[in-house]
């Protein structure tokens, strides 16, 4: 195989195969090539990932060494994407009755999605993270989104269990902006006891439904080892229940009179990596 054709076949099993790690001998053998051009070809493949903001190879020595993708965004590439994200969002035809905003469109786009998956992976790279819980329905993309980055697989919690997924552990929490009593299920065989959990939401206004799937957590002795929300509302009225999170934007007005929104960078840009 021509190195031009290696370097593209390699390029393309680093972004499907994320995080996971392969050591030399594995590409040798793969592509027929001596262990001294294989090294040549991951510097170069490297070098174009850093170039192009897309991530980078992280190379361990010794006899269990080897190399592994890690996918990232720069922080000003996550900037730039947040200021997009923030005019898309001020749309005037956004506003629903309530003061809300429609955002299913945003969440049904794979390449918004992804990239927004991207952004948060970034930010969680060098955090020890095995699986990505969100709860039903509208955070399940962003959620595989970001898995699909950090290579660990999805938990998704339920308002009502599911005959299909066996026996399971249920809590009541306070929703923080409806203050109901609601119930979350999560399936009993869905989590490993000691697991670090990346909590992943669209949005969160007061914080109670994050707040109740920490809570769930702890039913499992899981560890909270981060959490992304897409969307915060700035209501100072509302007391928040969650302090540690990385927020993309924040909703800080919606004026139903002028038809007006302003939407702001989230915590995201001020809490640089």
């Amino acid at each position: 195989m021509k190195r031009s054709s290696r370097l593209v076949s390699l390029t393309n099993f680093f972004l499907e195969n994320p995080r996971q790690h392969r050591n030399l001998p594995y590409f040798s053998q793969k592509y027929n090539a001596a262990k001294a051009s294989m090294s040549e070809d991951l510097d170069i493949v490297d070098q174009m990932f850093r170039e192009e903001g897309l991530g980078y190879l992280k190379r361990t020595s010794g006899s269990a060494g080897g190399v592994m993708f890690i996918p990232e965004s720069t922080h000003d590439n996550g900037l730039e994407f947040i200021e997009e994200l923030c005019k898309e969002l001020e749309d005037p035809i956004r506003i629903l009755p309530g003061g809300y905003l429609y955002m299913s469109d945003i969440l049904g786009d794979p390449k918004m999605v992804r990239e927004i998956g991207r952004v948060f992976a970034s930010k969680f790279s060098d955090m020890d993270i095995d699986v990505v819980m969100t709860v039903a329905t509208k955070g399940i993309p962003l959620a595989y989104a970001v898995a699909s980055f950090l290579s660990v697989p999805v938990v998704i919690v339920r308002r009502d269990p599911k005959v299909t997924e066996g026996s399971s552990v249920s809590i009541n929490y306070v929703s923080g902006s409806s203050r109901k009593i609601q119930t979350m299920v999560l399936p009993k065989r869905s989590l490993q006891e000691g697991a670090n959990v990346c909590i992943i939401d669209d949005f969160m206004m007061a914080g109670g439904t994050i707040t109740g799937m920490v809570s769930l957590l702890e039913e499992f002795n899981a560890n909270v080892a981060a959490i992304g929300v897409l969307a915060e509302a700035d209501d100072e009225e509302e007391e928040r229940t969650v302090e540690k999170y990385t927020s993309l934007v924040k909703i800080s007005d919606v004026d139903l009179n002028t038809k007006k929104i302003q939407v702001l960078p989230g915590n995201f840009a001020a809490n640089k990596k």
